[in-house]
């Protein structure tokens, strides 16, 4: 033993150097971040593969899902230096989005609130909202934003079995296609149809979007509007909340499964104790996995909240639990509770939270991350959430550089397929924007893009 140990030492080489490097390579993935970086500083040969770059696009693999790391492939920039980029981030860079009038006598989409934004096949689609007079709409415009994209909107207006006008729906992407359901039309009535939405790309023909009446059975969700509403698993529609046919807030829970050809849909209603109190104008966001998170929303007695919810799927079983933390983490001077946000999954496994308004219709501009990678599962009794110290620093504020919009709330947004860029469209607004409602409502027109990780 003493002749193996003394030879080892005047080799100048430890038993872990002898480890293949593939076999090295797989454990180090299952290291979190700290400790690959520990060992990094082992010696110079375990750093040149702890820094190499096919382990780290290995690791943002692990972390990010394959998507994020797919699409950012094409821009070659070093796996580590982006990882540590998405994990400092800071700011945002804002770029307002011209529009270009297409050929023909078209005009562009109208300036408008609580309308639809999604991002499917390459194109950004624009459904309904309400606008001034407190009118809806019933409008279906799509731009694409493929390779070429210069920052210049070519808006195409779409006339193909259009669901008739709303505000305050959802609209959510599976796969290639587009899930519409409920919203308020202009005379108050709240709906409960469900459509699919499927974009074309024909070429130098152009785009359409062709809309089409799901059936669901007889069984449906109370008719609402200013719900919430995501995608889970690219193959299911979740619902929460809103404003039922009597005005009443709502906290009931829905999931719609989808046949594989999307011909049929079945909606089910999740019953699970405890769940977040009745709520409109709120946020969900599948963060990954079985996991949703719910933020915000006007409550019963009309003020506006700031409770985080979580809800987990894990092994079949739907469970809620609130997640709590320290409201003395936030800055002076700012507030987190608002209705009529948007909450974007963005790169790093992180919620973007934009805009809103709070109780007394005091507009924001501001952008928080809410940082859930240490979130696991609600596994943990819901009362002792906030034990876990992973919870309790969850946000941080981020600064708006370049063409910062204004402070706006019910506005569309949604993310590209890397989670780096934020598209977003219309609101209410402050400020002199024309025409404007004699209610004192004013809704906006413009589009912004919201550069997320400087890629230089």
């Amino acid at each position: 033993m003493a002749e193996s140990s003394s030879s080892s030492s005047n080799n100048g080489s430890s038993p872990i150097t002898r480890i293949p490097q593939d076999h090295l390579f797989s454990i180090l993935l299952l290291l979190p971040i700290e400790s690959i970086l520990c060992f990094a500083m082992t010696c110079k040969k375990l750093k040149s593969l702890a820094y190499s770059d096919s382990l780290w696009e290995s690791i943002c693999r692990r972390d990010w899902g394959q998507t994020p790391v797919d699409a950012l492939k094409v821009s070659n920039h070093p796996w580590k230096k982006l990882y540590q980029q998405v994990y400092q981030l800071d700011s945002v860079f804002c770029h307002r989005l011209l529009a270009e009038i297409p050929d023909g006598d078209e005009m562009l989409p109208s300036p408008r609130a609580s309308h639809s934004l999604n991002l499917v096949s390459g194109c950004l689609v624009l459904f309904g909202g309400g606008c001034e007079g407190g009118r809806h709409l019933d409008d279906t415009w799509v731009a694409y934003i493929g390779n070429d994209f210069r920052r210049t909107l070519k808006w195409k207006k779409t006339n193909s079995g259009i669901p008739s006008g709303r505000f305050g729906h959802c609209c959510v992407v599976i796969g290639d296609y587009i899930v519409l359901f409920g919203g308020i039309n202009d005379h108050g009535v709240r709906k409960n149809d469900t459509w699919i939405g499927q974009v074309t790309i024909h070429g130098r023909r152009g785009i359409t979007l062709s809309w089409r009446l799901l059936d669901v059975g007889s069984i449906a969700p109370p008719p609402r509007g200013a719900h919430a509403g995501c995608c889970i698993d690219n193959k299911k529609m979740l619902i929460h909340g809103g404003i039922g046919p009597s005005g009443v807030r709502l906290g009931d829970t829905w999931v719609l499964d989808l046949s594989n050809d999307l011909s049929i849909g079945t909606w089910k209603e999740i019953v699970t104790q405890p769940c977040p109190p009745s709520r409109s104008g709120h946020t969900l966001t599948h963060i990954g996995g079985a996991q949703t998170i719910l933020f915000g929303g006007r409550g019963i007695g009309y003020d506006v909240l700031n409770d985080v919810w979580l809800l987990d799927a894990s092994e079949g079983n739907w469970r809620w639990g609130q997640l709590l933390f320290e409201l003395h983490s936030i800055p002076q001077g700012f507030s987190l509770p608002r209705v009529g946000h948007s909450a974007n999954l963005i790169i790093g496994r992180r919620l973007l939270i934009y805009g809103g308004e709070d109780s007394n219709r005091h507009r924001k501009d501001d952008f928080w991350v809410l940082d859930i990678s240490s979130i696991t599962s609600v596994a943990i009794e819901p009362r002792n959430l906030h034990r876990n110290r992973g919870f309790r620093k969850m946000w941080r504020r981020l600064e708006a550089k370049g063409e910062k919009p204004n402070c706006r709330s019910f506005h569309g947004a949604c993310v590209d397929d890397s989670g780096c860029y934020l598209y977003v469209y219309g609101g209410m607004v402050d400020g002199l924007v024309q025409p404007a409602d004699p209610s004192g409502l004013r809704f906006d027109g413009e589009s912004f893009i919201l550069e997320l990780v400087l890629q230089s």
